[in-house]
């Protein structure tokens, strides 16, 4: 185990991850490759897809919990359980998780919608939970998390949760109520990104380019813009303005999103993206309330 990692907050902490897709995976990777935990402190469960957990032990040396007896062990073994199960069967999971807690083990949810009242209703206590709302990004060590915690986290799980989370970018802790604005911002953010890159690369081919060229210039393009708001640390319409010449090609094209309400239209994607996950959160409270 490298210096790094016996430094960190995360050093002998044992985690198990509850649902095994790909946001799970962007964690437990960026955990490893960062060395702030030995892969064997590593567990993954999921509800039955076996051949996905020995799939995730080759790539990261974790610990496939695949039989009922290894996910009641990984469960009450571990410091840290990360929720990261489907929305859909997340009332049914975290129910019959209650029984094998321990009243100090921490709760990490990335499940969007998932407030923390609807996690303790579940759990029939005021067990310690980190909400939080990371994005795909993170699967390349890039992502942008939010953060929030309930009362009872103390102050080493709360660097913890910040260990975890800056392992794969940037966070930012937020009260819980803001959770949705970060899910709507940045949760579902790239495929904003995506979307105006399809628009991009398709315009390009009907001007003629291949659509090679097309993409590659649409990748740099959005690739440099990024990086030139990062590196300099100017606020996006000043950089706008600055590349607008009076009458010039650019002003011509952004007033044309403006006819078309191009700030209007994101405006309300991300409301409705917040609102859909204020949703979602409602229904995992209703199968709350049922049981």
């Amino acid at each position: 185990m490298s210096n790094l990692s016996i430094s960190s907050p995360l050093a002998g902490v044992k985690l198990c991850f509850y649902g095994a897709g790909s946001m799970a995976e962007a964690i437990l990777r960026g955990l490893v490759e960062a060395s702030l935990t030995d892969s064997k402190n590593i567990a993954v469960m999921n509800r039955q897809n076996a051949e996905r957990l020995l799939e995730l032990e080759r790539s990261y040396g974790v610990i496939p919990a695949s039989t009922d007896e290894l996910k009641h062990e990984a469960l009450s073994a571990s410091d840290v359980i990360v929720l990261s199960m489907k929305p859909k069967d997340a009332a049914a999971a975290i129910k019959a998780l209650a029984p094998l807690l321990r009243p100090e083990q921490l709760i990490v949810s990335v499940i969007a919608g998932l407030s923390i009242s609807t996690i303790h209703q579940l759990l029939g206590r005021g067990q310690p939970v980190v909400r939080t709302m990371p994005n795909t990004s993170s699967t390349i060590g890039l992502g942008a998390t939010g953060i929030s915690y309930s009362e009872s986290v103390n102050a080493s799980q709360r660097e913890l949760a910040l260990a975890m989370f800056g392992a794969i970018g940037l966070t930012a802790v937020v009260e819980e109520p803001l959770i949705e604005a970060v899910n709507g911002v940045s949760g579902s953010g790239p495929a904003y990104v995506y979307y105006l890159m399809e628009a991009m690369i398709e315009s390009g081919i009907q001007l003629g380019l291949t659509p090679e060229a097309a993409k590659d210039l649409t990748v740099q393009t959005v690739r440099g813009a990024a990086e030139m708001v990062f590196a300099t640390g100017e606020n996006p319409a000043e950089l706008r303005r600055k590349v607008t010449s009076p009458n010039g090609t650019t002003e011509a094209a952004i007033a044309t999103l403006d006819r078309y309400a191009f700030r209007e239209g994101m405006n309300k994607a991300i409301l409705r993206c917040a609102e859909r996950a204020r949703e979602m959160g409602d229904a995992i409270r209703e199968e709350a309330v049922k049981g």
